[in-house]
């Protein structure tokens, strides 16, 4: 271990004990260890093509039938994913009583898995399916089956995985068939937050509440790009709480943050749970 990771260890452990209520927002970063690619590179700026648009996805059969097709074969790397030491640090901070509330922008449902119990998932769960018409609710995995019994031949491709249960597949996707709902044949879609749709108001409404009775945010693995998590970080500030960073790479908070470490997450937050253990 090097000193920067101990030394940065050190410092998050003695940020932690000062600020004992913490707010913790956690993004890609956290995940990739697991195995999960990411989005955005150090500088913040996209390594790939930017996500599906939540209004194209609703809009056009074509969108998502290439959703859907890559989706087919993606979605197991999302699914078969194992939680790091990241999520495993952040669930053990939990249990010592050092966190108020972890919202993360992720939707793997790895934190949970890790043991965290305070956990909003801010932009969704990627394991379920809702219907855009009448809220039937269905776990992907069994849409993905009868998908895949619908479309051998697409079932049989193979692409390296990407973000969020996608994978690098160009084809022609026209012969594609998208399960609908079952009951009302309506849209189905992932039960999560695409780009250019917003957070329902009662997950937005529960992290502020969190917030307000918290002393100190920390963001973990996150650019804090997408404003959906970046207004926390200003009502936090607006409110003059201390704000920190772990990451490795900027962030759209740089201007606000009290505190920052771009150094690799995982051994830099084992350091904070064992100094802290010591005490």
């Amino acid at each position: 271990m090097t000193n920067s990771i101990v030394t940065a260890g050190e410092e998050l452990a003695a940020f932690i004990k000062r600020h004992p209520k913490l707010w913790v927002i956690t993004g890609a970063g956290v995940s990739t260890d697991s195995g999960i690619p990411d989005y955005r590179d150090a500088d913040g700026q996209w390594k790939r093509p930017p996500p599906v648009q939540h209004g194209d996805f609703m809009a056009s059969t074509a969108v998502r039938q290439r959703y859907w097709a890559r989706a087919l074969i993606g979605f197991s790397a999302l699914r078969e994913a194992q939680t790091s030491g990241a999520h495993r640090a952040l669930a053990a901070l939990e249990s010592q009583g050092y966190i108020q509330q972890l919202v993360t922008q992720n939707v793997d449902r790895l934190h949970q898995r890790a043991g965290s119990k305070k956990v909003i998932d801010l932009h969704g769960r990627a394991d379920m399916v809702k219907c855009m018409v009448c809220d039937y609710q269905m776990m992907r995995h069994a849409m993905h089956s009868e998908m895949a019994s619908m479309n051998p031949a697409f079932a049989a491709l193979e692409a390296r995985h990407a973000p969020d249960g996608d994978a690098d597949l160009e084809t022609d996707f026209s012969m594609f068939k998208v399960l609908d709902c079952p009951r009302c044949r309506g849209i189905l879609k992932p039960d999560v937050v695409f780009y250019g749709d917003v957070v329902p108001s009662q997950r937005r409404l529960a992290a502020q509440a969190g917030l307000a009775k918290a002393d100190a945010l920390l963001a973990v693995g996150t650019s804090l790009m997408v404003f959906s998590g970046y207004r926390f970080c200003r009502a936090a500030h607006d409110r003059g709480m201390p704000l920190a960073s772990l990451s490795l790479g900027v962030t759209r908070a740089d201007a606000l943050l009290s505190h920052q470490w771009r150094v690799p997450l995982t051994p830099v937050l084992e350091q904070a749970v064992r100094c802290l253990q010591s005490r």
